[in-house]
């Protein structure tokens, strides 16, 4: 049997998953002194969806010490949103009239490379980066969970640590394996997108940079410029037009109704072709119990039309880094930190899901010691189940 990718038996913290939650947690666990093993499926860079970033996100990248290496990138600087529709109309949200003392600036980014650049910063603070590493599950003693196992190559391998955290994203390794994955039907759309190169501003009728949203009767469109000559355009869409259909050509239609975004296109090319995010909203049963913490995406995911999803991974990923360092170095201050970081983490998710989804009902329960919330009514409940 070949050697373990890994060269440790047990560390203070394992994270499944590098994308920017998972690299935040480790890269500020790392930072702390803490044995870090980053467990990857994917080899870096890889695609990935997701490429507008909320203001809030350039100061989570400060907090990180990578906004530098992000700016110095060659990413598109975004100022503004441009809302549009079926007849050509649009409005734009400029950044600059948000107030005082907020930033009025962000990125559109190329998710392989700003993904990458997150991933190297933990590997330089120290955590032990392992790409292509395929996780199986949880290894647990008692309640408590205690490790993992995974394959590298083609050998599975366990090892040990204090501390587990999901960041796996949509795959949601562990949430699904402790069967906290819940799937949000008051929310049943899906994504299929494309990316184009060429793009040539003289046919851009609104601001450089903007993020452009076109509203029709059964959904959204996106238009991303994330590079100077780059554009990410996608349709969410119902699940149940997709599956009614083909994919290529409800992309095409739905792409057509938006005449602001569909004019953008001419003389392009296709940079990277129609791909999808199928099951498209779920959320975890809880975010945090006996020696694991879930972030990201991997605790929830509603529709993208507010960009939250890299701002909630970082901060989550922070959180639970800090969480993680301050109950190695005190345990008595573990349960509090744990329902500290709870109460954060649905708070947080639970706000976008309600922009969105305002009718769901809430109700009133419980959350454990462990963290475990008892809420039967998804997302939308529960903030004030923690």
């Amino acid at each position: 049997m070949a050697a373990a990718p890994h060269t440790r038996n047990e560390y203070d913290a394992i994270v499944v998953g590098g994308g920017p939650g998972g690299s935040a947690c480790a890269l500020t666990l790392a930072r702390a002194g803490r044995s870090v093993l980053l467990l990857e499926r994917e080899v870096f860079p890889r695609f990935h969806v997701g490429e507008s970033l909320l203001t809030y996100t350039a100061d989570a990248l400060e907090k990180l010490g990578v906004l530098e290496k992000v700016q110095k990138s060659g990413f598109v600087t975004k100022r503004g949103v441009e809302l549009t529709g079926t007849e050509g109309f649009s409005y734009r949200v400029d950044f600059q009239e948000i107030g005082d003392g907020f930033r009025n600036w962000t990125f559109q980014v190329e998710r392989a490379d700003f993904d990458k650049i997150l991933l190297d910063s933990a590997a330089e603070a120290g955590a032990e980066v392992v790409q292509g590493a395929r996780v199986l599950g949880p290894v647990r003693s008692g309640d408590r969970v205690t490790g993992v196992r995974y394959t590298g190559g083609e050998d599975e391998h366990t090892v040990s640590a204090r501390y587990v955290v999901d960041a796996s994203g949509r795959a949601g390794v562990l949430a699904r394996a402790l069967g906290l994955r819940k799937t949000d039907n008051s929310i049943r759309m899906m994504a299929v997108f494309k990316h184009f190169s060429g793009i040539d501003e003289l046919y851009n009728p609104g601001a450089k940079g903007d993020i452009v949203l076109g509203n029709h009767d059964d959904g959204w469109v996106w238009a991303i410029p994330i590079r100077e000559d780059k554009l990410s355009v996608g349709t969410v869409v119902p699940v149940d037009t997709m599956r009614a259909g083909r994919a290529e050509e409800i992309y095409d239609e739905y792409l057509g109704r938006i005449p602001r975004i569909k004019n953008r296109l001419r003389n392009t090319e296709v940079a990277a072709e129609l791909s999808g995010e199928t099951d498209y909203s779920h959320y975890s049963d809880a975010l945090v119990g006996p020696g694991y913490y879930i972030v990201g995406d991997a605790g929830c995911f509603t529709d993208p039309i507010f960009s939250a999803g890299v701002f909630l991974a970082l901060v989550t990923g922070t959180w639970a880094g800090e969480a993680i360092n301050a109950s190695l170095a005190d345990p008595s201050v573990a349960d509090v930190r744990a329902r500290l970081y709870e109460r954060f983490g649905m708070t947080g998710m639970d706000t976008y899901h309600r922009l969105i989804a305002p009718s769901t009902p809430t109700t009133t329960a419980s959350t454990s010691t462990s963290g475990t919330s008892a809420c039967p009514a998804g997302p939308a409940s529960r903030a004030s189940c923690s």
